[in-house]
């Protein structure tokens, strides 16, 4: 491994680390690491060792692409990222190892997945909601558009809708967060389409249902907010799972959401870049299946698969979630050629209970 040092223009030490045969270098903070194939032309992929990036990042990888990431490891140590990749280690707001990855690849696209997201943590800090998914994501579209608009696709989310009118949900439906982490995808939403208006940037917004299930490896998270991990810890002796309110108006009292599979979200984000580079419209997608499962149906898929009872409790309704939010995917059919292939319930379930396992050390479950 060769290793050079530069000083940035704040007076901080770059390191740069340079593989002899392949392989991702790693950097501290504030430090870029690359490649011997640094220079060429490359994907960026911010946020890129979390859950649903990391599937894209290995598809990337299989595909040929020279991929780098940047990713601050606040919320994963790097472990599941793919050994190919690239690492740079800096938040995305971070506008000098911004400069230094544009000056360093011809970046051909972005996939802009980096972002705080807890809805009660968004709601308790909103103003740190603010500054990490607006104002540094604007950072990133300024960089952006000094590299000459390469096509952009971000990780939004379906929240955005709040509790909407009618289910299944389009994508014109009207916008209405009902958290601060909802209102931040909203309003980089906006910020894509004025600035996709004024400088020509393409871009397309992936609004994402429930994601689910797991695609290679997999990291647990502290803490985990997802429904399907939280059941799988219950059964392994975590804390009983709590059903957030059983009087919905649903068939069995327990709110719907439809689930999709990480593996169909990377999917998702491949057709929307083939999309774009294709010259297709900027704009919003619903990634999601068109069907939903309650909570009650959940907790059985995982008893079925596991073979083990999921010990819960049941909580009072949380402020601002919808009986039911499902999406209608006919504008990705249609548009991106994108559809939900691995998304049946039992298939996520299967597949994050072995991933699960499998990252304890445990036997995959057959």
């Amino acid at each position: 491994m060769q290793v050079r040092r530069e000083r940035r223009e704040d007076g901080r030490l770059l390191t740069y680390f340079t593989e002899d045969a392949g392989g991702a270098g790693e950097a501290g903070p504030g430090e870029v690491a690359a490649g011997r194939d640094a220079e060429g032309t490359a994907l960026l992929v911010t946020g890129g060792c979390g859950y649903i990036a990391g599937p894209l990042v290995h598809r990337l990888v299989a595909a040929g692409e020279t991929v780098v990431v940047l990713d601050d490891l606040g919320t994963s140590t790097g472990r599941t990222l793919h050994p190919q990749a690239h690492l740079v280690r800096a938040r995305v707001g971070d506008a000098l190892a911004l400069r230094q990855i544009f000056a360093r690849w011809r970046i051909g696209a972005i996939f802009h997945f980096a972002a705080a997201a807890s809805v009660p943590d968004s709601i308790r800090d909103p103003l740190g909601y603010y500054r990490s998914n607006v104002r540094e994501g604007l950072t990133l579209l300024e960089q952006a558009v000094a590299a000459g608009c390469p096509p952009l696709v971000f990780s939004s989310s379906a929240s955005v809708y709040g509790v909407p009118e009618r289910v299944p949900i389009p994508e014109d439906a009207p916008l209405r967060p009902v958290s601060t982490y909802a209102e931040t995808k909203r309003a980089f939403e906006a910020a894509l389409r004025w600035v996709g208006q004024a400088a020509g940037l393409p871009w397309a917004a992936l609004r994402y249902f429930n994601a689910a299930g797991a695609d290679g490896p997999w990291e647990p998270k502290d803490p985990e907010t997802h429904l399907i991990p939280l059941a799988l810890e219950a059964v392994r002796g975590g804390p009983p799972l709590r059903v957030f309110g059983t009087d919905y108006p649903t068939r069995d009292g327990t709110a719907v959401r439809d689930y999709v599979h990480v593996a169909d979200l990377a999917e998702g984000h491949l057709a929307a870049l083939r999309h774009l580079r294709a010259g297709g419209a900027s704009g919003a997608f619903n990634l999601g299946t068109g069907g939903g499962y309650t909570v009650l149906e959940v907790v059985s898929a995982v008893e079925s698969v596991t073979g083990h009872p999921v010990p819960r409790i049941v909580a009072p309704r949380r402020p601002g979630d919808p009986p039911e939010s499902v999406a209608d995917p006919a504008r990705a059919q249609a548009v991106l050629g994108w559809t939900a292939r691995r998304s049946g319930l039992r298939e996520i379930v299967a597949d994050a209970w072995a991933a699960m396992r499998r990252a304890y050390g445990e036997e995959a479950a057959g």
